[in-house]
């Protein structure tokens, strides 16, 4: 079908990068310590956390190889192209999916705003680095 994307390395390499971005974004380097306080987490907590740290990886980067398919798939289909259209188009589908969808899970989960702000932060981030890559990958 004409709207489905056929460099599926470039979908592959998007997620990858949104994938490591997020071992950066939550790591001592970025925002571990605002992620933990914000949370309440103990080094404990985080230690049980990691012991199912192989299923959280394995399902959020099928959910990242999930979103640089859908990006592609809407470049693909209003056929744009180049970085900048790519970067528009990611920046468009989180503001109207992942910022909405995101905030009314957090004021649900009545959670602290640091949280959202960190979380939302990330995927603002690899929404961009996704957009970067699949309309700029010639």
């Amino acid at each position: 079908m004409d709207h489905f994307p056929t460099n599926y390395l470039q979908i592959l390499v998007a997620a990858l990068a949104a994938f490591l971005l997020g071992a950066l974004w939550y790591s001592p380097v970025l925002f571990a310590k605002q992620w933990m306080a914000a949370h309440g987490f103990t080094m404990d907590d985080v230690a049980k956390m990691q012991k199912q740290a192989p299923k959280a990886y394995g399902i959020s980067f099928v959910c990242m190889l999930g979103i640089a398919f859908a990006l592609a798939c809407l470049l693909q289909m209003t056929g744009q192209s180049g970085w900048m259209a790519g970067l528009h188009m990611a920046l468009f589908a989180w503001t109207g999916f992942g910022l909405t969808l995101g905030l009314i899970a957090h004021v649900y989960a009545n959670r602290k705003l640091a949280i959202f702000v960190i979380d939302a932060g990330y995927q603002l981030t690899y929404f961009a680095i996704m957009g970067l890559i699949l309309g700029g990958w010639q």
